[in-house]
C-alpha cells in the first residue's frame, strides 16, 4: 500500500536559556529520518552542542528520537506507531528536552504525531445472530456492535452501511464521546411462513485515502409471535466510583420491563461489545441487572467509562440503554522525581542563581492530588525555582565558600496537596571545587629569633609557619626570602629560607661584636594561579658569647721601652700605686671582669682591687724594700669558660728618678728574648748550611751525567740530537743550571740583636744569549732585607753557583 508522507515542520518558541520547539511528523517512519535542524531552530552552534554534552531527555518514556550532535538535527530512533503510543488521545505529541550543560541550559521540545490511515475497521465479532419474533413492531431497534478504528480524524471510522434492506434499515446516533450507536431498525414486517432466515451484511467505513473497510455478517431467524420489546427505566444511567476500588464492587443496577407475559416477558441483561473492551473492567448480573467491577479502576489510565447495555427479552426483542461511570481520583501517586541534569561539583567563586541541577517532577493525580511544592532542606546557600511546568531547577542562592563546607548534601522533597499528602525525596552530592582566594596567613604576626655568634654556616635557625584554607595546589605554599639589605650587605649573604618548609639557615657566622640584630621579611606564596602571597617580618637577635679575653689599656705593653710606676719610700698603707684598665667587647656577664694579682716580687707589699682593678700598698714601705718590683696581674671575665688576660706592671720604690735608672738599665733585655734570639740565629744557619750543601750535590751529579752521556754519544754512530731540559736555554749544545741561588748576611754591631736573612729562588729569569758565548747566564735580583733599627750597618755578599 503506498503511502504518501507530509512533514510539516513548524517553530512555536525559541528560548535562551529556556526555549521550547515543536514539530509535527507523521507516523510510522523510518529509522534514522528527519525529524528537524533543532541546533538552526534553537539558534545554537554545533560547537555548543559538543561541549555541552548536548542529549534527549525524555524522563521515564521511550526515546523515540535521538539527537546528532555532528549534524545538529533530531533523527527517527523507533519507528512511531499513533495508535500503540496515543491510543484515542489527540493530538498525539512527544514531549522532551533538550540538556545542555557548562552553561546548565533547558530547551523543551514537543514532537506531534501525525495519524495516517495505516488501520482498517474491524469488529471484534465476525458475525451476530437475532432471534426476532414474526409479530415484532415496525420501528423495533436492534443494537448492532460497533466497529473499532484504531486511526483518528478522517482515517477513523467515518460511516456504516446495512445490504440488504428489505426489511432493516440501520440508524446511527451520535454519541457523548464521539463515537456512533448502531441500530437496525425493523422497517417491514416479518412473515415466518415466507422466510425464516434473513442473512444481512453490515459495512463499516473509514475516511482515509485509499478507503478501508471492514463487515460482519448478520444471521435473523424469524420467530412466532412477541408482542412487546423490553424498555428500559432511563435512557442514561450515571455512576461513580473511585479508583482502586476493589473488585466485586457494585457500580450501579440497571432496570427494563416488558409487558408480555410468560417468557416473552423474561429479560436477560448483557453488555454491548465495545471499543472499550469494557468486558475485562465490569460485568452485568444478566437476571439482576446489577453491574459489578471485576477489573482494576485507575483514575490516571481512563477517567470516565460509557457503558452499553441491552435488555433482551425470551422472543428476540431489546432495547439499549447506556451506562456513564465517572471515576473519582484519590490520592494514590506520590510524586515523580527525575533528575534531568546534574553537575557533579561546582566552583566556590560561581555567582548567585548558577544552576547546579535540572530536575522533572511528575504527580499523575488530577486538581490538588496532582499539584506539587518542591522544597530543599535548610541552611544551606541554595534555593529551588519552577521554570516550565513541571520541571526545577537547582541554583545558588548566595556566594560559596568551599574553606567552610566543601560538599553538601542536598536534599530535595516534592509534596502534593492531597489528603494525605503524599511525597517524594532525592538527595543530590555537590562537590565545591576550589579556587585560589585565600591568601596564606603566617601563624605568627611577626617572629623573632636567637642564635649564638659563632654559629657554623648552613644552621638551622628557626621556622616559619603559613597555612592556606585552600586545597590542593592552591594550598601549596612556598617561602620566598624578601629583597633588603643590612647595613649595605644583602640579606641573603646572612640568612636564606628554604622554599617548602620555611626553615630559616644562617648563611654566615655571625659576630655579636660587629652586628647585634637585623630585621628581614619573609614572603608566603601559594601555588595558585594567579597566585596569592602575604609576608612577615623577622627578627634575628644574636646571643653574645664569650670569645674575646680582656683587653689591657692600661699601663700599655710595650716591646722595647719600661714603663714603671714610682711609689715613695713614705708611702702609707692603701697609696694608689696605679690602676689597671681593662675592657672587654663582650657583653653581659662575659664582659664582667675581675682584677688578681698572679705573682709579685712582694705579694705583702702590694694588692689589687677585685673589681676595679686598682693597685695599693698593703703596708708601710720601708727601706728594706727592693727598688725593682714587679707585678703580674690576670684580668679575667666572667663568661663560661672565661678568658684573660696578664699585665706586668713595674713600679720602682724610690724617692728619687736617678736612683730608678740605676736599677732599671738591663731591664729591658731579659733572659727570654736573648735565649729566643739565639735559637734563631742558629735555625738559619742550618738551613743555609743544608742548601749549600744540596746544591753542590746536585751540580756535581749533574756534570758526572754529562760527561758519560758525551762519552757514549763519543763512541757510537748514531747522529747526536742534543736534549734540551725545561727552562734550559743552552745555543751551543753546553747546558747550565737554571737557577741562581742568593744568600744575603746581614750583620749588626749589636750581636744582640743580630739576625740572618735567607733568599729564596729568583722568581724572574733574564735570559741574555750571545752568538759567540758557549754557554747562558741567568740573573737573579733578589730582595733586600730591611733590619729593624735604621742606623745599623747592613752588609750583604753575594753567592753566585753557575
Amino acid at each position: 500500500m503506498g503511502r504518501q508522507v507530509l512533514l510539516l515542520i513548524s517553530v512555536l518558541s525559541l528560548g535562551s536559556a529556556l526555549g521550547q520547539v515543536s514539530y509535527s511528523i507523521p507516523e510510522e517512519m523510518a529509522k534514522g529520518s528527519l525529524v528537524g535542524n533543532i541546533a538552526q531552530d534553537l539558534g545554537l552552534d554545533l560547537k555548543r552542542l559538543k561541549s555541552g554534552k548536548a542529549r534527549v531527555y525524555t524522563g521515564d518514556s521511550a526515546e523515540y528520537v535521538e539527537l546528532n550532535k555532528e549534524r545538529g538535527v533530531l533523527l527517527i530512533k523507533e519507528r512511531i506507531d499513533r495508535e500503540v503510543l496515543c491510543g484515542e488521545t489527540t493530538p498525539c505529541a512527544l514531549h522532551f528536552q533538550i540538556i545542555l550543560e557548562n552553561p546548565m541550559e533547558l530547551f523543551r521540545v514537543t514532537v506531534e504525531i501525525i495519524d495516517i490511515n495505516d488501520n482498517t475497521p474491524s469488529f471484534v465479532n465476525i458475525e451476530k445472530r437475532f432471534d426476532i419474533s414474526e409479530s415484532a413492531v415496525i420501528g423495533s431497534k436492534f443494537v448492532l456492535e460497533k466497529a473499532i478504528d484504531p486511526d483518528i480524524g478522517l482515517n477513523g471510522l467515518q460511516s456504516y452501511s446495512l445490504r440488504p434492506t428489505d426489511n432493516f434499515v440501520l440508524k446511527l446516533e451520535n454519541q457523548a464521546d464521539g463515537s456512533k450507536k448502531v441500530e437496525m431498525v425493523l422497517q417491514k414486517s416479518l412473515d415466518r411462513e415466507k422466510r425464516d432466515r434473513i442473512s444481512l451484511l453490515l459495512t463499516a467505513m473509514d475516511g482515509g485515502e485509499p478507503q478501508m473497510s471492514g463487515t460482519m455478517q448478520i444471521y435473523v431467524t424469524v420467530l412466532d409471535a412477541n408482542d412487546n420489546a423490553p424498555t428500559f427505566t432511563k435512557p442514561v444511567y450515571k455512576a461513580k466510583i473511585k479508583e482502586n476500588s476493589p473488585k466485586g464492587t457494585s457500580v450501579t443496577t440497571v432496570s427494563a420491563s416488558d409487558e408480555d407475559k410468560g417468557s416473552n416477558g423474561e429479560i436477560s441483561y448483557l453488555i454491548s461489545n465495545s471499543k472499550h473492551r469494557l468486558s475485562e473492567l465490569f460485568q452485568i448480573d444478566s437476571k439482576s441487572g446489577e453491574i459489578i467491577l471485576i477489573g482494576d479502576i485507575d483514575y490516571e489510565k481512563a477517567k470516565h467509562y460509557q457503558i452499553d447495555v441491552e435488555a433482551i427479552d425470551s422472543g428476540g426483542l431489546s432495547d439499549s440503554s447506556k451506562v456513564i461511570v465517572d471515576v473519582i481520583d484519590i490520592n494514590d501517586n506520590s510524586p515523580q522525581i527525575n533528575i534531568v541534569s546534574k553537575s557533579e561539583s561546582i566552583l566556590e567563586d560561581s555567582p548567585p542563581n548558577t544552576v547546579i541541577a535540572m530536575l522533572s517532577v511528575n504527580d499523575p493525580d488530577s486538581e490538588n492530588n496532582g499539584e506539587v511544592e518542591c522544597s530543599i532542606n535548610d541552611n544551606i546557600p541554595f534555593k529551588i525555582q519552577a521554570t516550565l511546568n513541571g520541571f526545577y531547577s537547582l541554583v545558588t542562592e548566595e556566594a560559596l565558600d568551599r574553606e567552610i563546607a566543601s560538599q553538601y548534601n542536598i536534599s530535595v522533597t516534592c509534596s502534593d496537596e492531597g489528603v494525605p499528602s503524599l511525597s517524594s525525596s532525592v538527595t543530590l552530592t555537590l562537590q565545591i571545587s576550589d579556587v585560589n582566594d585565600n591568601a596564606p596567613v603566617f601563624e605568627r604576626s611577626s617572629y623573632e629569633a636567637y642564635i649564638i655568634e659563632n654559629n657554623t654556616p648552613g644552621l638551622s635557625v628557626f621556622t616559619v609557619k603559613a597555612r592556606d584554607a585552600d586545597w590542593n595546589q592552591n594550598a601549596r605554599v612556598s617561602y620566598i626570602l624578601e629583597d633588603s639589605s643590612v647595613n649595605g650587605v644583602p640579606v641573603s649573604s646572612y640568612v636564606s629560607v628554604s622554599a617548602d618548609g620555611g626553615v630559616i639557615h644562617a648563611v654566615r657566622s655571625f659576630d655579636y661584636e660587629q652586628i647585634k640584630d637585623f630585621h628581614f621579611r619573609v614572603k608566603a606564596q601559594d601555588g595558585g594561579s594567579p597566585p596569592l602571597s602575604s609576608n612577615v617580618t623577622v627578627k634575628i637577635m644574636i646571643q653574645d658569647q664569650n670569645d674575646n679575653a680582656p683587653q689591657v689599656l692600661y699601663p700599655v705593653q710595650t716591646g722595647g721601652s719600661l714603663v714603671a710606676e714610682m711609689v715613695p719610700r713614705s708611702a702609707d698603707v692603701g697609696y694608689l700605686v696605679t690602676k689597671v684598665v681593662a675592657v672587654d667587647v663582650d657583653s653581659g656577664q662575659n664582659a664582667w671582669l675581675s682584677y688578681k694579682l698572679q705573682k709579685a716580687t712582694d705579694r705583702a707589699l702590694f694588692e689589687v682591687g677585685l673589681q676595679n682593678g686598682e693597685i695599693r700598698t698593703i703596708r708601710q714601705v720601708t727601706d728594706k724594700d727592693a727598688v725593682k718590683q714587679r707585678l703580674t696581674v690576670v684580668v679575667e671575665d666572667n663568661g663560661q669558660p672565661s678568658r684573660s688576660a696578664t699585665v706586668n706592671v713595674n713600679v720602682a720604690v724610690a724617692d728619687s728618678f736617678p736612683e730608678v735608672l740605676s736599677e732599671f738599665t738591663d731591664f729591658t733585655h731579659d733572659k727570654e728574648y736573648n735565649d729566643n734570639l739565639t735559637f734563631y740565629l742558629v735555625l738559619a744557619l742550618a738551613v743555609v748550611s743544608f742548601l749549600f750543601i744540596t746544591c753542590l750535590v746536585v751540580i756535581i751529579s749533574v756534570k758526572i751525567y754529562r760527561w758519560r752521556q758525551s762519552r757514549i754519544l763519543y763512541h757510537s754512530n748514531l747522529p747526536v740530537i742534543p736534549y734540551y731540559p725545561p727552562r734550559y736555554s743552552d745555543t751551543l749544545g753546553t747546558g747550565t743550571l737554571q737557577h741562581v741561588y742568593n744568600y744575603e748576611v746581614c750583620r749588626t754591631t749589636d750581636s744582640r740583636k743580630s739576625d740572618c736573612k735567607f733568599g729564596t729562588v729568583g722568581s724572574q729569569n733574564v735570559l741574555i744569549m750571545d752568538p759567540s758565548s758557549t754557554g747562558t747566564m741567568q740573573r737573579i735580583q733578589s730582595e733586600k732585607s730591611i733590619l729593624d733599627e735604621p742606623d745599623s750597618p747592613i752588609e750583604v755578599s753575594y753567592l753566585e753557583f753557575s
